[in-house]
């Protein structure tokens, strides 16, 4: 794929979130039966409840760690909340779903009010299993630090969705 045209670059995930990197392991986030793909758009009643988080991956002895966050939070023109933590899971088995790992940070479903948000699932392969310990705060995460910090490296997989609150009409697009 051309990388100018990469769903990740595009939305600009790649830049402010995430260094360049190279996918290696499948992930698929669904909400009901409605399948996230790169800016996909979702309202907040259908991201009430976690997703579905199906992790590939062949050796199963390989453990994931699942973050989601919002770039843009309180608002995309001004996020100085940014990145807001949303989700984090560790010690996921390769081949299972995210029910299978250790949430250290349980799910807070987005609820945007101002402007249309990113929430960006971003998968790391794990060197072992460690102890995560859950940051004292949600807002001003930093996914970076926190790969460097517990020895993630880049990560193997990431998708993300748009939403913004119910009345909000449009959306971002994809060239």
């Amino acid at each position: 794929m051309n990388r100018e045209r990469e769903p990740l670059i595009v939305g600009r995930v790649i830049g402010d979130v995430l260094d360049p990197f190279t996918r290696s392991v499948s992930l698929r986030v669904a909400y009901s039966s409605r399948e996230v793909t790169n800016g996909f758009e979702l309202k907040p009643s259908a991201v009430v409840d976690p997703p579905r988080v199906e992790v590939g991956g062949d050796d199963l002895r390989t453990s994931y760690t699942l973050l989601m966050i919002d770039p843009d939070a309180p608002s995309p023109s001004n996020p100085y909340l940014r990145e807001y933590l949303h989700w984090l899971v560790t010690d996921i088995p390769a081949t299972t779903g995210a029910t299978f790992g250790n949430e250290v940070v349980c799910y807070e479903n987005p609820r945007p009010s101002l402007g249309i948000h990113r929430f960006v699932f971003v998968l790391f392969h794990q060197l072992g299993r460690q102890t995560v310990y859950a940051p004292g705060w949600r807002q001003n995460f930093s996914t970076r630090d926190f790969a460097e910090l517990y020895n993630l490296g880049s990560p193997v997989a990431a998708v993300f969705f748009n939403c913004q609150r119910e009345a909000g009409s449009g959306g971002r697009r994809m060239q």
